[in-house]
């Protein structure tokens, strides 16, 4: 399997951030770090499920809070998937995940259409992890849907543990985009229309 490849850099009042991403199909891992000590945790758990190396310099505005440093780590990182993926030729643009983590359950359904949405039905029995704001799982998705072109379904129904309720969800979502992302061997696009 071919190794995809981009890198951007993004700088905003807000936040500085450089980024690499391959899509190498095999376990892969994060370098690097955001600030935020639980976010890290999700983000590797991403690139370890999903087949990702994601190397990342961050600089966010963290006295404020999490917010801007989480959605635009989602941002760019759904521009490089964008990036490398182009036309979508080649690629089997649907993808589904299911991870059970203890007493949770998530589920993540992908579509790489170049129709950007999102459908985040996911229960929360915290407001904080860590040094991570729960409700910015919604908003990376967000960011990550949006920025990556993607229709993305998530539901997470029941848990107890917030830390497994939010783990369940990003690997999931891993598993999806990986299952989408991956090559088919044929150089078009899987579409009736001929192009997305």
């Amino acid at each position: 399997m071919v190794v995809r490849s981009a890198t951007l850099k993004r700088e905003t009042r807000e936040t500085g951030i450089e980024m690499t991403l391959e899509i190498t199909g095999k376990s892969g891992k994060l370098t690097g770090t955001t600030g935020i000590g639980f976010f890290d945790h999700m983000l590797n758990s991403f690139c370890v499920h999903g087949g990702f190396e994601i190397t990342l310099d961050v600089r966010g505005d963290l006295y404020v809070d999490a917010h801007h440093t989480v959605e635009d780590t989602g941002i760019v990182l759904g521009m490089l998937f964008g990036k490398i993926l182009g036309e979508k030729k080649g690629i089997k643009r649907y993808g589904f995940g299911v991870v059970p983590m203890d007493e949770a359950l998530a589920q993540a359904v992908a579509d790489i259409s170049g129709r950007p949405y999102l459908v985040f039905n996911c229960i929360q029995t915290a407001s904080r992890t860590g040094d991570y704001d729960t409700q910015l799982t919604e908003e990376f998705m967000r960011a990550l849907a949006f920025n990556m072109g993607a229709t993305l379904h998530i539901k997470a129904e029941y848990g107890v543990n917030q830390h497994h309720i939010t783990e369940a969800i990003y690997k999931a979502v891993a598993r999806a985009v990986r299952e989408a992302t991956e090559q088919t061997g044929d150089d078009s696009v899987l579409s009736a229309k001929g192009v997305l």
